[in-house]
């Protein structure tokens, strides 16, 4: 064990952040999300919920602020009447760790494609309709 490391993160996904530069991207998938198929780094975290993961991910993820937008969420499906409350509880913990965060809303098909340009995909227990986020990671300012 080692200290201010959040418990809920695995040495599997801190070696994978540390491992990550400036502007490569993290996706934080829900139960549904089809990680396997688009990529061949995929961490697993079926028991947690994106939430709680997010929270300890932004422990020790900086986000980029030279990209006009840090975090993406999967918008909804045209037509489908969805409307994913757990975007706001996403967008308070963004805020928390990150004053500054904006969000972009990418088409089903285009956040797919972008997962598969991510650094790494992390699967979890989500179970929350379009629970998708990724994270751009930033550079650490001293």
């Amino acid at each position: 064990m080692l200290k201010k490391i959040p418990k809920l993160l695995s040495p599997d996904l801190v070696r994978i952040l540390m491992e990550m530069g400036h502007g490569d991207e993290l996706v934080l998938a829900d139960a549904n999300f089809p990680g396997h198929s688009l990529h061949n780094r995929v961490l697993r975290c079926d028991g947690t919920g994106i939430p709680a993961l997010l929270d300890a991910v932004l422990e020790l993820l900086p986000l980029d602020h030279y990209a006009p937008h840090q975090a993406a969420f999967m918008a909804v499906v045209k037509g489908d009447p969805a409307v994913p409350a757990i975007w706001s509880t996403y967008k308070e913990l963004l805020a928390k760790h990150d004053k500054d965060v904006t969000v972009q809303y990418e088409e089903r098909f285009d956040f797919y494609n972008r997962a598969k340009q991510s650094y790494a995909i992390v699967v979890t227990g989500e179970e929350a309709l379009y629970g998708n986020v990724i994270l751009k990671k930033g550079v650490i300012r001293s």
